[in-house]
């Protein structure tokens, strides 16, 4: 008798559990977007401090998590290699500066964690997300390598692609070998007169999750070069920025030379 009783608690107890597995609905896997700076101070932002107004920033840091301790790499393509392998830089191969566009092999310091661009066995977060069945978008800035299509975003995990290979280009007229990259095709040179890559990066991610057909979850890297140099600011955004470097000169000469400068 009880080992029929304990048969039949284990029945009901399977037939609960299946009836469960069959009615619950199956969770969808979140969107993952990481907006990135470039070469900005911690203290630049609003919520951070800063005396610039970024209204937009302040109000995701209100809404989300704000780091007050972190680390990260005085160099951005060191940091970056970090941030889409999870491993330190130097594991990833760029422990030092990533591949210059005019001069190939100049950074290329010929030893596994120093080499550039990142090692063909350094898995990236995009090629992680994309077997899991993630759409994988970029747009901005690459940086961790170059030459050879082998290294390209769309070789290493991504499947749309628009932005800059290099470290830094002209926000107005990005031209080779500092140029712009859509997917794996030539670089682009017609740009309209109002272009801006801050802007283009943002309206490019926009247009690549418009353009999705299906449900499945998506992971976008926005990578923007900006406040890397060249320091160009738009002619939207120019005038609310006039005025703002006057008198610098004089300022950097007193604190260099105190008493000469008048």
């Amino acid at each position: 008798m009880r080992c029929r009783l304990l048969f039949a608690v284990i029945c009901l107890s399977l037939g609960v559990t299946y009836c469960y597995s069959q009615s619950a609905p199956k969770k969808k896997s979140p969107n993952v977007i990481i907006l990135l700076a470039d070469d900005m101070g911690f203290s630049d932002i609003g919520s951070y401090g800063g005396e610039i107004p970024t209204p937009h920033i302040d109000r995701l840091a209100k809404g989300g998590a704000r780091f007050t301790q972190f680390y990260n790499n005085a160099r951005c393509c060191p940091t970056r290699a970090s941030l889409l392998t999870g491993l330190y830089p130097h594991q990833a191969g760029i422990g030092g500066m990533a591949e210059d566009p005019e001069k190939p092999k100049i950074n290329d310091e010929g030893v596994n964690g120093y080499r550039g661009f990142l090692t063909p066995n350094s898995v990236t977060i995009a090629e992680v997300l994309k077997s899991n069945g993630y759409h994988t978008y970029m747009t901005g800035k690459w940086h961790v390598g170059m030459h050879g299509k082998e290294k390209w975003p769309l070789q290493r995990g991504f499947e749309r692609f628009y932005g800059i290979l290099s470290g830094g280009s002209s926000y107005l007229r990005p031209f080779p070998p500092r140029g712009i990259t859509s997917d794996n095709g030539e670089s682009q040179y017609d740009f309209p007169e109002e272009y801006y890559t801050t802007d283009a990066f943002a309206d490019n991610a926009v247009k690549f999750i418009k353009e999705q057909q299906d449900d499945k979850p998506f992971f976008l890297y926005l990578a923007f070069t900006a406040p890397h140099w060249p320091l160009q600011a738009s002619a939207r955004g120019a005038p609310g920025v006039a005025g703002v470097g006057h008198g610098l000169d004089e300022i950097l000469a007193e604190q260099l030379h105190p008493g000469i400068a008048a």
